[in-house]
This record gives C-alpha cells, sequence and structure tokens, in this order.
C-alpha cells in the first residue's frame, strides 16, 4: 500500500507545503518571502507570519494540482511544530490541524533540525553511526545518531548560531540580507588579511561564536574611527575561514571518538561553499566515512525534508492530538514530546 504524506513548513520565512509517495516526491512547493524582508536587513516576525497567512492557501493549492493528488489520497499531515518564529509556526500549525480535522487524518509534528538532518536522504540513506553538523542563523549543533529517529546532541553553541554570526557581520558591513549568501560570495574576491580571535578553541564539541562576531564589530568601527578603509571582500574571507575552520576543527574529532560512518550537513549555512569545500577535503582520505552535503534546494527551509522525517514518524505511528501547540524553543533530544 502506497504511503503519501502531506508536510507543511513555516518556521521562518518561507512557506512550503510538499507532498511525498513513499520515497518519490510528487511537489515542493515554497512561497519565500526574501525580497521582502530585505529592506528591513532581517525577517520581521510579524510581517513573516501575516505573510504565510497569505500564502498558505495558494502553495497547498498548487502542490495538490502538481502531484496530481487530492486530500483523499494522503494518508497523514506532517507539520513543523518547533523551533522557529511563534507566529510562523502557528499559521502552519493551524492550517495542519485544519486539515487533519476536516479529512479525518493523522497528524505528525516534526521537529526542524530534524528536516534538515533527513534532507541528507534525497541524495543517499543515512548511514549510522552518524554525525549530523547542523548550522542555521538559530542553530549550530553536533548531533550524533546511532539509529534513525535517536538524536543525541554532543555540542552546540554556548551562545550566538554561527548564521547570526554571519548575519550581523553583514550588517555591520552594510551587505544585504540574508548576510551568509552575501559574505561567502564577496569573500571569494579577497584574501585572509585580517586575524579574528577563536572563541572557546577547546577539546570540547561546544561552540562560541559571540565573541568572534563582537571582534569583527570592533575592528570595524576602530578603522572606521581612525579614518581608514575597510576592506570588506578580505574582511569577509578572513571571518568566513575563521568561523569555518573553528567549526571544523572542533566538530571533526568525533569522528574517530564515536566511529561515525557518515558525516552529513544540516541547515541554512550548509550552503555556504567553503564549508562544503573544506568537509570534503578534510575527510577524502577516509575511506571508511561517506559525507553526504543536501543540495542548495534543501539548505533553505522546505516542506520535502519535513515529509521526509514524517515518513518515517508515520510509520512508528508516532501522532499528536488536535491540541498540539507550537513550540519555539522545542529540543531535538525530546522530539517524542510534544
Amino acid at each position: 500500500m502506497d504511503k503519501v504524506i502531506l508536510a507543511i513548513e513555516s518556521s521562518c520565512d518561507e512557506t512550503s507545503i510538499a507532498i511525498l509517495k513513499n520515497d518519490e516526491l510528487l511537489a515542493n512547493v515554497i512561497s519565500t518571502q526574501i525580497s521582502i524582508h530585505q529592506k528591513y536587513g532581517g525577517v520581521m516576525p510579524e510581517v513573516a507570519s501575516r505573510l504565510h497567512v497569505e500564502n498558505i492557501g495558494v502553495v497547498l493549492k498548487e502542490a495538490l494540482e502538481v502531484s496530481k493528488m487530492s486530500m483523499d489520497d494522503i494518508n497523514a499531515i506532517a507539520v513543523t511544530s518547533g523551533p522557529g518564529l511563534i507566529g510562523s509556526l502557528h499559521v502552519g500549525l493551524q492550517c495542519a490541524k485544519t486539515l487533519a480535522l476536516a479529512y479525518n487524518k493523522p497528524l505528525i509534528p516534526v521537529h526542524h533540525l530534524a528536516g534538515h538532518i533527513y534532507a541528507n536522504e534525497y541524495v543517499n540513506p543515512l548511514k549510522f553511526p552518524l554525525l549530523a553538523i547542523v548550522v542555521s542563523g538559530g542553530n549550530t549543533e553536533l548531533v550524533l545518531m546511532k539509529k534513525h529517529l535517536d538524536f543525541q546532541i554532543i555540542g552546540e553553541t554556548m551562545d550566538d548560531a554561527i548564521g547570526e554570526a554571519f548575519d550581523k557581520v553583514a550588517r555591520v558591513v552594510n551587505l544585504p540580507y540574508p548576510g551568509g549568501v552575501s559574505i561567502d560570495k564577496l569573500s571569494k574576491e579577497g584574501q585572509h588579511r585580517y586575524t579574528l580571535p577563536r572563541p572557546l578553541d577547546d577539546h570540547s564539541y561546544n561552540y562560541s561564536y559571540s565573541g568572534l562576531k563582537t571582534a569583527v564589530i570592533n575592528l570595524v568601527n576602530h578603522l572606521r574611527q581612525k579614518g581608514e578603509e575597510v576592506n570588506v571582500p578580505d574582511l569577509a574571507r578572513s571571518f568566513q575561514e575563521t568561523a569555518i575552520d573553528l567549526l571544523l576543527d572542533k566538530a571533526l574529532p568525533a569522528v574517530d571518538e564515536f566511529n561515525i560512518k557518515q558525516v552529513v550537513l544540516a541547515g541554512g549555512v550548509s550552503a555556504n561553499s567553503y564549508l562544503r569545500e573544506q568537509i570534503v577535503t578534510r575527510l577524502k582520505n577516509r575511506d571508511n566515512v561517506e559525507v553526504v552535503i543536501p543540495p542548495l534546494w534543501c539548505t533553505t527551509d522546505n516542506a520535502a525534508m519535513i515529509a521526509k522525517v514524517g515518513s518515517y514518524l508515520y510509520d512508528e505511528k508516532l501522532f499528536a492530538s488536535l491540541s498540539l501547540s507550537a513550540n519555539p524553543s522545542w529540543k531535538l533530544e525530546d522530539f517524542r514530546r510534544f
């Protein structure tokens, strides 16, 4: 019997609905808000939630049309219920609960970061033990997986996420949002000329990016006060290489400690070209370790990744009642508690 999952993602500034039939992705419709939020230099939560309300019905209609499916064909509704922006999460969740009630379908709550990890299954099946390097605007986590749907956080940021640092550094040198994309592009024109600190540069698996971000801001302000010009391409490259090198220098020792068979990247920062290049280079001589990098279309928020997790949760019959609420601070290790 076919298994058809309709998935909804609205945790930040993308409204997305996907339909997954067994292992075949029939539709993955995304309505992005990036052009709207660029004028603010970042996502405005109230604006984001209002745009989700406007877009979600249109996105649902298109997903059903593209997939040539009707709601009668759907087996279950999977939805991102955290973490994320509370207003944005509520829009997707209310849509999912309405569909589940109207069509008598099971409701599956999905953790957003689990979705980013499982996006890699659109490239290769996950192999265990696995190390997921989860990097985004709101998260920097090292996740150990010994089997499907088994998440153990072995390291995380103590303050700013790496993507947040990228955005704030971009803002201080007047680069457009999203900052990670702007810095990555401009860094290719520069040289690593500025010496920047590596906070929490120890043998733990934890991170701190607040000090690095602050060092860049102080450097820029100091140069401007002296009347000196900031070489933005050089600064972009210096910051990017410092941030990514620190990320991998601290993460990759886990490969040996936990006998890792597969390393995957997950989250928006996994689109960074230097990170993608470096993780392959650093592990290229490890024949027993497979490196999986998500396709660029899967690095931004999308419902296809939610559908993939939803499919596994459907097999476990991990369903929620219609009293399900959004949880903006939901921990990955607690994904079974909702």
